[in-house]
């Protein structure tokens, strides 16, 4: 007879939930990386029209095309605050999301060993009823032997 473990069907829902919640906590690390991306990328955009400006400062130039320039700036750097916001939200459904991950880990390990020591003690006593069949065998083989002789 082949082992079985009796919370089979249990550990493959743990399995299943540290799965979900790794794949989870993934999703939301893509997320953090892109928006960081973003950020890094408005911060050189902001850069590059502040430069820009100081530029066309050197010369004379409109007041409206100065005030468009600047405008440009303002609309970047509110991006770049929105993203930052949200950058902090993300960081927080992290921090739940590692924590969800980590209990689901937590439990599904804790199943998996229980079905390990439960295999060990499965197979050591069936290498035990082995053995004592081999000996059985062995025994009896040796009693006919001692008759016959």
């Amino acid at each position: 007879m082949a082992f079985r473990f009796p919370l089979a069907t249990v550990l493959r829902f743990r399995d299943s939930m540290e799965k979900r919640e790794e794949l989870a906590l993934k999703q939301i690390l893509m997320e953090i990386a892109r928006t960081r991306l973003q950020i890094e990328q408005l911060t050189r955009q902001i850069a590059q029209a502040q430069r820009a400006v100081e530029k066309t400062l050197e010369k004379p130039v409109s007041a409206a095309h100065l005030q468009s320039m600047v405008n440009e700036i303002d609309v970047l750097a509110d991006r770049k605050k929105a993203l930052i916001e949200s950058l902090a939200s993300f960081e927080r459904q992290r921090q739940i999301r590692m924590q969800a991950y980590q209990a689901a880990h937590r439990d599904r390990r804790m199943l998996s060993e229980m079905a390990d020591r439960q295999r060990d003690a499965y197979e050591q006593e069936r290498a035990r009823r082995e053995q004592k069949f081999v000996d059985d065998v062995f025994a009896a083989r040796a009693q006919r032997g001692w008759r016959s002789g």
